[in-house]
C-alpha cells in the first residue's frame, strides 16, 4: 500500500495530464463507436454524401471538367475534405465541455482537456478519411494523389490548429449561453461559399476575390489543392504564413479564455 502511494506521488503533472488525455481519448473513441447505430461508418459516409450531393448539383448547373490546372471532381473532393476538417473539428470542440461535464468531479480533469482530446480524435479521423479517399480515387482512376505530401501535411496541421483555436474560443460562449451554438451553426453554410469549396473564386470579380482573401480557411483550401495538383494556379496572396498566424492567434486567445473562465465553465 505504501509503495502504491509513493508511485502515485512520484507522478509529475505532465504524467497526470497524459494519463487524463489518454483516458479521455479512449472515452471519446468509444463514444463515437457506440453513440449511434451507424457508429464509425458515418465518419466515412458523411464526406462521401457531401461530395456526391454537391457534384450532382454542380453537374446540373453546368459541366466543368477543368479548373485552373485541375480536373473538377478531384478539385472538389480535395476542397470539400479540407473544409470538413475545419468544420467538424470546430463543431465537435465547441460542445466538448458540456458533453463531459460529469468528469469535472475529478480534479485532474479540466475543461480545456476535453477540447484538446476531442480535437485530436477528430483530426486523426479526418486524416484517415483523406487517406481512404485518396486510395479510393486511385482505384477509380482519379488523379487525387498529392504532388507534395509534405505541404499537404503542413496545411492540414495549420488548419487543425485553426479549428482547435476556433473551438477553444467559441466553446466559452456556447457553454455559458447554449443558444449561441445556433449562430455558430448558421455560419457554417456560408463558409462553404466563402472558402471556395463549391465554385472557383478565380471566376469572381477582383474586388470580391480580395475580400475573400481575408478568410484563412480559403487559404487552407487553396493551398491544399495546390499541394495535390502540381499545375494548379493559386491566386496571388494565398499564404501558409497567413493561415498559421490566424491559427496560432486563435489558439492563444482560446487558451487565455479557457484559463480566465475555467471556474465558470466547470460550474455551468
Amino acid at each position: 500500500m505504501q509503495q502504491q502511494q509513493r508511485s502515485v506521488q512520484k507522478r509529475s503533472s505532465w504524467q497526470v495530464t497524459l494519463h487524463v488525455w489518454h483516458a479521455l481519448f479512449m472515452r471519446e473513441a468509444m463514444a463515437r463507436i457506440t453513440g449511434d447505430r451507424l457508429g464509425w461508418l458515418w465518419i466515412f459516409v458523411e464526406p462521401l454524401a457531401h461530395i456526391l450531393i454537391f457534384i450532382g448539383i454542380r453537374q446540373l448547373m453546368g459541366r466543368i471538367r477543368h479548373i485552373s490546372g485541375a480536373e473538377f471532381i478531384p478539385w472538389f473532393v480535395v476542397g470539400m475534405v479540407t473544409f470538413l476538417m475545419f468544420s467538424t473539428v470546430m463543431n465537435r470542440c465547441i460542445n466538448a465541455i458540456s458533453s463531459n461535464r460529469a468528469l469535472f468531479a475529478y480534479r485532474q480533469v479540466h475543461p480545456v482537456d476535453t477540447i484538446l482530446v476531442r480535437a485530436a480524435l477528430e483530426g486523426t479521423l479526418k486524416v484517415l478519411v483523406l487517406c481512404l479517399l485518396v486510395l479510393g480515387g486511385q482505384a477509380l482512376a482519379l488523379d487525387v494523389m498529392p504532388a507534395n505530401a509534405l505541404v499537404v501535411a503542413s496545411v492540414w496541421l495549420s488548419l487543425w490548429l485553426l479549428a482547435l483555436g476556433a473551438g477553444l474560443v467559441l466553446s466559452v460562449p456556447v457553454t455559458v449561453v447554449p443558444e449561441f451554438a445556433k449562430f455558430v451553426t448558421m455560419l457554417t453554410m456560408p463558409l462553404y461559399f466563402l472558402s471556395g469549396v463549391i465554385f472557383p473564386i478565380q471566376f469572381l470579380p477582383r474586388e470580391v476575390r480580395e475580400f475573400l482573401l481575408y478568410n484563412p480557411i480559403y487559404h487552407a483550401v487553396e493551398l491544399s489543392r495546390g499541394a495535390f495538383f502540381p499545375h494548379y494556379q493559386l491566386l496571388p496572396g494565398i499564404s501558409l504564413q497567413y493561415l498559421l498566424f490566424w491559427a496560432l492567434s486563435l489558439v492563444l486567445l482560446g487558451l487565455m479564455l479557457q484559463l480566465r473562465y475555467k471556474a465558470r465553465l466547470m460550474a455551468q
